[in-house]
């Protein structure tokens, strides 16, 4: 049986614009979500399941998946998601 949250634990809303993104042959999951007040968190998964959360919060939904695209075309974007190795496979 699963318990319903606490009334304190905050729900976050899911934007429509969250996606899977692929550039320069790596995927990552770009996930957006209002944070309650107003302001929109970007975090995006990379294909280790690590979590990259920025810091700064994004005035809409569309900011952040601005700078997500962003962030993937003009970082390095091997530091944010490194495709597997081939002898890393099981």
């Amino acid at each position: 049986m699963t318990m319903p949250p606490a009334d304190d634990e905050p729900t976050f809303a899911h934007s429509v614009l969250s996606q899977r993104l692929t550039r320069h042959g790596v995927t990552v999951q770009v996930e957006i979500y209002e944070d309650g007040e107003g302001k929109w968190i970007l975090e995006v998964v990379d294909a280790q399941k690590a979590s990259h959360v920025w810091d700064d919060h994004f005035e809409s939904d569309h900011q952040a998946l601005a700078e997500a695209i962003r962030a993937l075309e003009e970082e390095t974007v091997e530091s944010m998601a490194a495709p597997a190795k081939p002898d890393s496979l099981h």
